[in-house]
């Protein structure tokens, strides 16, 4: 498997964990990395990323947040000397719930960089600040966001 496919699938792990409401196992995903959040805040880590998420996803009696991420457009520039990437990609999360007719609910750009150690792809950084439109989030988000 080619290093880019390698990176895509990192960014479609993290949308079906979201999904599946796995949240401690995508905030391992972030373990070593840095992101940047809404209004320019900083966190480093998967610890630190684990607790956004406990702060702000809305978990269903299911288990899961009710959402389908669905990122699209990854354009992937790999540096291989330097064990380096970046990607900037478009997502969608789509979501139902018993109270909310299926619909999109949010979608922005995440603009990530990655690392290759021990032969392995990680994320380095992430960029989350790029919300650019945002519908109902009634039903997924715990605090307000925009």
């Amino acid at each position: 498997m080619g290093a880019a496919t390698e990176i895509a699938n990192l960014l479609y792990r993290y949308a079906e964990l979201m999904d599946a409401g796995r949240l401690e196992e995508v905030s391992r995903m972030f373990d070593g990395a840095r992101v940047t959040l809404g209004g320019g805040r900083v966190v480093e880590g998967g610890a630190a990323m684990l607790e956004q998420w406990r702060a702000f996803v809305r978990i269903h009696p299911c288990g899961t947040p009710r959402t389908r991420h669905v990122v699209t457009n990854p354009i992937i520039e790999i540096d291989e000397a330097a064990n380096a990437a970046s990607c900037r990609s478009v997502y969608t999360v789509f979501q139902q719930t018993p109270d909310l007719p299926l619909q999109a609910i949010a979608s922005g750009r995440y603009h990530d960089t990655f690392v290759r150690e021990g032969g392995a792809w990680r994320f380095a950084t992430r960029d989350y600040s790029m919300l650019d439109y945002i519908g109902d989030l009634s039903q997924h988000l715990l605090l307000p966001v925009g």
